[in-house]
């Protein structure tokens, strides 16, 4: 027993020291989860868990009757008294009074059961020294050593390391304006924390009379409002019938107001409205009008807390920020800085949500009584009504710390030094002026800028004045102030400022699991431009570095853990487009690059920097001279000779010491605001990650650049600690930044980069961080994803909600009516093949199935039991079969004969033995774009991979196709099962930034279906053998799960004139003649769905290499092609025919008759309703010849027609030398990222006569 003892305790001591440790390092990350995701099932095995714990007292007084009850009743009311804690879970407040009162009762507790059980010990001891004979050594009684090592380790210390890992959580602290999470679901900015024992004391100072919280009163000069709801609707769906106004003002200048707000601020006022069809079609309107003109009777105010600018038109307001600092001092024009706290979503159609976003702001006092708030509505009803808010996810990203924006005045924060400088002092604050790369609302907050647009002259430069506006960026900005010696120049001390802006890049923008390497624009992942700024009353230094990931088509697919599992997803050819279009856009922007790969010698590291190097080497033409490139082993320098000879060693490659001469920094003399340098080139820097090694190393050549800057001005401060000391601590800071948004946690080697020194705390700090990440990246990442994709619009569903804008709407409804006219088209050949291999190696030529007649452009490949279907496959699947059959491929393709053109391998998938293998002529690789893969399991009910689906999907040109091929649940009589899997992969199989199957114009399955021919297994035979297919195609499962929509809703397929696939004797042309005789079926089959491709042979290729006989289908497909320009020159065309006004007609009479197309039609009680299968409109009494006649007035009632022969939808097609003129007065756009297909012009078959208005026959 006195073994047991020690066990237990020294164990509950390993398991509590551990428990404190994780805790401590990750802030309870994982338990917090699961409790919250499961918040209901924890409260109640809580509850009941004390429940036992009071039983088990119970029971021990029965069991044994000298156990004193006084002590068995306190108990038992401790653990009542802990019980009052779940009323409020699972948000407990750690300063509430049930749960301090619960804490000492439960220590109060095990203070005197330890006394009872010490007291007994003793009276033990002296009975056995008494009573013991001394030879027979007998059972030594537990000493009171014993007694007090288990309750010092397994009663005390476990319930103190639980209270210290519990205040070690930030989400369970008060906060100085608040409580950090809510129970609506909404998670708001971590404010800063108190600490526990003031939130403690101040429960005694809160109730002193007379005491006066500062800040708690509300002032009323500004904010937002809205229309008062009369009634909340008891559902989280808006209804259109509840519809606000929201109300977004400039303050009144007054005495205590700010100094921006008393030197003339507009009293303006920007008013938000949406209508019953606008809510329908993602519209609002917006007014900018004076202030005295909106009518404030019968509003109610949203939002308490001052304003501070308008993200997007949701509408999303700052309700929070914190001012960073002026970034240049001496700068005749200030340029402030401003880290965005919280954001709140009000919306514009309903006022369910607003109670919410009042919750999500806390108050402005300190001594707020948080916990009041949290428990109140749950102490008033059992079962509150909680909604969450649908814009918590983006609250939580936005309100992250990690968003910054220009304070007033305005500036533009996006673009470094020297390209602000260029454009001028007049552009500098023109708040349409930024670098796109950089702006993360850009895509939300475009409505606003347009309508910005369209104001006169005083009216923009009033809302611009206002600041409504607000344009964000995510990163790290930090500024710091330092004392300097005194110059033998001046003679006095300098005061300095050192600031830091670090840029993320949006357009590949994720997560670290999420996100890597580049895309088919050359954007890369953590991309990120870093700027640092030191200044000093006369001249203003900048530097810019950038970082980015590998600029390499390569993913970490499945769970990742500390080892690293890279794939590179395309062959060098095929990305070598991609990689020279990066490495183009630096040279374009910023004159040179050198690249400084930190990657080492491990395996998948080793991968790609030979690739690097490979794509480096055969991409100078992109760049030129301009590219440089330096391997520079990190890891193998720092393990061989410390991280205090990194900076020696990096220094001393000739080639990365001259580029660092010759590119130079700019220098801003800030009495003239000219440039007096330019800096010609940057280093890229790039890791795995791009987080921990690059930072170090940017820290390096940033402090070698400011030595430099700084000998060349004043010897003295070269040795300035306080300067030196400020740049160690701003680099430390910037690394945890960025390491905190792309991978959850703070960055590694930041210890040594603060102090210059590697200490075992630093160690211990990045080996917790590790753990962190290893939990944050494969746990928590894909709901951050999936917010960001929606914060940027990248989802393929997504509608942006624009402002009413009938111009601009009437202008892209005849761009889409006129894509002929900026558009062209081209026909390709796609090949399109499906195969069961069961499990078998290749052992014949492949040809007569890749090449019956055609020569396609694509060739999509399927392969199902590329393995053998084993546990020992399904757990850890071997790659080295669907390699081997990509070299099978290849060769076959590089030996044919006649061969005319060389074919690449874009894409290969594989779940356990599904593969899906994309080839494609190697002059269209640049052609195609945004080719992803992705997998689904079916087996199992989703838990294995045998059965299951691989898809690519890719744009080619401006027309986007997705290939699927699957392999459905075997067995004759399994129909169901093999529905289910279907609709499984269609509802969960999903590529990048949302896009799914149905989201694609074109659509093709290549499967092994399984399903099979509900006839007698003889009939079957003599049928095939008779090629008498038509009454095999009647009894077919899978012809009969479409006729009833069960399956494969829309697809189509070809004719099958060819016999059953399935099942041969392999090797021979004999259906199956093993014990089980199975029916023969077609079971390999081809699918699809598009109205741009045309089948034009669908058949099998005769090869005995396997149980099944492959099938392939030759596909003509029409590939739309948009010149952008030509689109850019008709769109201003077009814009144009709409402004201009005839003679004796004003614009406003014009924009009154916009009428829409859609709203005639629709609205036109003349306009016969639509056709259905069993009725045509046009087939009725009084239609003669099906012909329908409709009367319409020829009033010029299209926006478009100022004349009658100018009009858009029926002007002149404009020849391509006209669009082109125009083009050359234009600005040349760039080739947006993510390309929405333009559909077709509507086929209208509906015959209109148009007479004039006077003569009312109609026929």
């Amino acid at each position: 027993m006195l073994t047991l003892l020690h066990v237990v305790s020294y164990g509950a001591a390993a398991a509590a020291f551990a428990f404190v440790t994780l805790s401590l390092a990750s802030g309870l990350l994982w338990l917090a989860e699961i409790i919250e995701e499961h918040s209901r099932v924890a409260k109640i095995v809580g509850k009941r868990t004390i429940y036992c714990v009071i039983t088990f007292h119970i029971l021990l007084y029965v069991v044994d009757r000298d156990l004193p009850l006084s002590h068995i009743l306190f108990s038992i009311a401790c653990h009542l008294v802990y019980l009052l804690n779940f009323r409020t879970f699972p948000i407990i407040s750690l300063t509430s009074w049930s749960f301090v009162a619960s804490v000492l009762m439960v220590v109060a507790d095990h203070f005197i059961w330890f006394f009872h059980f010490s007291h007994v010990v003793e009276e033990t001891r002296k009975r056995e020294r008494r009573w013991r004979h001394p030879k027979d050594p007998g059972v030594h009684a537990p000493t009171f050593f014993d007694i007090a090592t288990f309750f010092g380790i397994c009663v005390w210390l476990v319930p103190l390391f639980l209270f210290l890992s519990l205040t070690a959580n930030e989400n369970a602290l008060p906060t100085i304006q608040g409580t950090s999470s809510s129970s609506s679901g909404l998670e708001t900015e971590k404010k800063q924390r108190q600490s526990l024992f003031v939130s403690l004391s101040s429960r005694f100072t809160s109730v002193i009379p007379g005491r006066i919280r500062p800040g708690h009163l509300r002032k009323d000069s500004d904010g937002i409002i809205a229309p008062r709801s009369i009634s909340r609707p008891p559902s989280p769906l808006p209804p259109d019938s509840s519809l606000l106004s929201p109300v977004f003002q400039a303050p009144p200048p007054s005495p205590g107001a700010p100094p921006h707000e008393r030197n003339g601020l507009p009293r303006r006022a920007l008013v938000f409205r949406t209508t019953a069809e606008g809510s329908r079609s993602g519209q609002a309107v917006v007014e900018f009008i004076p202030k005295d003109e909106v009518a404030l009777s019968g509003v109610v105010r949203l939002s308490s807390r001052p304003v501070k600018g308008c993200l997007d038109i949701f509408l999303a307001v700052i309700i929070s920020s914190t001012e960073i600092g002026n970034l240049c001092p001496s700068s005749k024009t200030p340029e402030k800085v401003s880290r965005i706290n919280d954001i709140a979503f009000f919306s514009l159609t309903s006022s369910t949500y607003d109670d919410l976003s009042v919750a999500s702001e806390g108050l402005a006092s300190p001594d707020f009584q948080a916990d009041q708030i949290m428990r109140e509505p749950y102490a008033s009803q059992n079962a509150p009504n909680v909604y969450e808010h649908p814009c918590a996810p983006l609250t939580k990203i936005l309100s992250s710390g990690s968003f910054y924006h220009a304070a007033y005045p305005h500036w533009d924060i996006s673009t470094r030094l020297s390209e602000r400088i260029k454009r001028g002092h007049g552009a500098e604050r023109d708040v349409a002026a930024f670098d796109e790369r950089f702006v993360w609302n850009e895509y939300v907050v475009r409505g606003l800028l347009d309508f910005r647009d369209r104001l006169d002259p005083q009216e923009r430069q009033e809302l611009d004045h206002c600041q409504f506006i607000t344009l964000a960026i995510q990163g790290y900005v930090g500024v710091f102030t330092i004392p300097l010696p005194a110059s033998p120049q001046s003679g006095s001390p300098t005061v300095a400022t050192l600031a830091m802006i670090s840029r993320l890049g949006w357009r590949r923008a994720g997560t670290r699991f999420n996100t890597r390497g580049v895309d088919d624009d050359g954007n890369c992942a953590n991309f990120v431009e870093t700027e640092v700024i030191f200044n000093t009353d006369t001249f203003c230094l900048s530097y810019v570095q950038v970082r980015g990931s590998v600029p390499l088509f390569w993913e970490q697919q499945g769970f990742q853990t500390f080892g690293q599992k890279i794939q590179i997803t395309r062959p060098q050819v095929a990305s070598q487009p991609a990689f020279d279009r990066h490495f183009g856009q630096l040279v374009e922007q910023y004159s040179a690059v050198h690249a400084i790969n930190l990657l080492g010698i491990k395996e998948n590291e080793a991968i790609l920097t030979t690739a690097y190097c490979q794509h480096l080497k055969a991409g100078k033409a992109a760049g030129g001279e301009a590219i440089g490139f330096t391997n520079f082993d990190f890891h193998t320098i720092v393990r061989n000779l410390g991280h205090d000879s990194v900076t020696k060693e990096l220094l001393r490659i000739g080639g990365l010491y001259q580029d660092l001469d010759r590119f130079g920094w700019t220098i801003c003399d800030l009495a003239t605001g000219d440039i007096v340098t330019h800096q010609t080139g940057v280093f890229r820097t790039n890791c795995l990650d791009c987080l921990d090694r690059t930072n170090f190393v940017q820290d390096i050549l940033s402090k070698s650049i400011l030595e430099r800057y700084i000998r060349n001005i004043c010897v003295e401060w070269t040795a300035s600690i306080s300067l030196w000391s400020a740049h160690r601590e701003v680099w430390a800071e910037n690394g945890d930044a960025l390491s905190r948004i792309y991978a959850g946690t703070g960055a590694l080697n930041t210890s040594f980069t603060r102090t210059g020194k590697r200490t075992l705390a630093g160690v211990l700090s990045d080996a917790t961080k590790s753990v962190s990440r290893a939990y944050i990246n494969n746990f928590q990442d894909k709901a951050k994803q999936a917010a960001i994709d929606m914060f940027l619009g990248n989802m393929s569903l997504q509608k942006p909600v624009t402002v009413f804008d009938p111009i601009h709407d009437s202008v892209r409804a005849a761009l889409v009516q006129r894509v002929s006219e900026y558009s062209s088209t081209e026909l390709s050949t796609l090949f399109v093949g499906t195969w069961n291999l069961n499990g078998r190696p290749p052992s014949e030529s492949i040809l007569p199935w890749l090449f019956p007649t055609h020569r396609p452009d694509l060739f999509v490949l399927g392969f199902q039991e590329i393995v053998p279907l084993t546990a020992q496959q399904i757990i850890q699947t071997d790659p080295e079969k669907k390699k081997m059959w990509e070299n099978v491929i290849i060769d076959t393709l590089a030996h044919r004969p006649t061969k005319t053109s060389e074919y690449v391998i874009l894409r290969s998938e594989q779940l356990v033995g599904t593969a899906l293998i994309l080839l494609v002529k190697s002059k269209l690789v640049g052609q195609i774009r945004n080719v992803e893969g992705a997998t689904k399991k079916t087996g199992l009910r989703g838990m294995s991979g045998n059965k299951g689906a691989v898809g690519i999907r890719l744009d080619y040109h401006d027309t986007s196709f997705c290939f699927l091929t699957a392999h459905l649940a075997a067995g004759h009589a399994n129909i169901e099962e093999r529905n289910s899997d279907y609709r499984t992969i269609v509802n969960g199989l999903h590529f990048l930034k949302g896009k799914t199957i149905g989201s694609h114009e074109n659509i093709i399955w290549l499967a092994d279906t399984n399903y099979r021919i509900d006839m007698d297994n003889e009939i079957v035979r003599s049928l095939a053998k008779a090629g008498d297919y038509d009454g095999l195609v009647a009894m077919d499962q899978l012809k009969q799960a479409m006729d009833s929509q069960a399956v494969f809703v829309g697809f189509e397929e070809g004719p099958l004139l060819f016999p059953p696939t399935y099942r041969y004797d392999v090797g021979t042309d004999d259906y199956d003649t093993s014990e089980k005789m199975r029916i023969p079926a077609w079971t390999d089959r081809v699918l699809y769905r598009g109205t741009q491709m045309d089948l034009t042979k669908y058949s099998r290729a005769e090869l005995r290499g396997s149980d099944h006989r492959p099938v392939f289908a030759i596909f003509r497909a029409t590939i739309r092609i948009v010149d952008h320009t030509k689109r850019a020159a008709l769109n201003h065309q077009l814009l144009q025919s709409v402004v201009t006004a005839v003679p004796g007609e004003t614009l406003d009479k014009k924009l009154a008759k916009l009428t829409f197309i859609e709203d005639v039609i629709d609205d036109d009680p003349t306009v016969p309703p639509p056709s259905t299968d069993r009725h045509a409109w046009w087939d009725g009494p009084g239609h003669p010849n099906g012909r329908f006649h409709v009367l319409i007035e020829k009033t010029r009632q299209n926006p478009f027609d100022t004349s009658d022969e100018s009009s858009v939808g029926s002007s002149p097609s404009s020849s391509d030398e006209e669009l082109y003129s125009h083009a050359q007065k234009l600005q040349t756009p760039m080739i947006p990222a993510q390309r929405t297909p333009l559909p077709p012009p509507p086929r209208l078959k509906l015959a209109i006569n148009i007479v004039p208005s006077k003569d009312k026959d109609i026929g």
